[in-house]
């Protein structure tokens, strides 16, 4: 089983950019897709973005489209969230989530690896 741990979270003004990592462990990630998930209080977890195992294709959610580029280092075996312009609709707490596979799945109960989170606060 994969152990994953996100980190880079924190608090930003609006306009604003931060950087979310998520370092595996226990075993490689390089076979693994992964996705970032985010969740604000009283609403359900949503997909931000998704990569496959070899990093060629990425998928972004519309309402971070253009904004968020997901990436990873297999060497590292890490995966990042690079987060611009950042609004304050994006405050929540995200989380990284790895499947092993060719298939890059779209909701949460597809994927069997979770970190903790790390929570984004943005401020107008």
């Amino acid at each position: 089983q994969v152990q994953l741990a996100e980190s880079g979270g924190g608090w930003v003004q609006a306009g604003g950019s931060l950087r979310l990592s998520c370092a595996a462990s226990g075993r490689t990630i390089g076979d693994h897709a992964m996705g970032w998930f985010r969740q604000a209080p009283e609403k359900e977890r949503e997909v931000v973005a998704r990569i496959a195992w070899s990093g060629g294709s990425t998928y972004y959610a519309d309402a971070v489209k253009g904004r968020f580029t997901i990436s990873r280092d297999h060497a590292k075996n890490t995966v990042y969230l690079q987060m611009n312009s950042l609004k304050p609709e994006d405050t929540a707490v995200y989380y990284c989530a790895g499947r092993r596979g060719i298939a890059v799945p779209t909701t949460p109960a597809e994927y069997d690896s979770w970190g903790q989170g790390t929570q984004v606060i943005v401020s107008s």
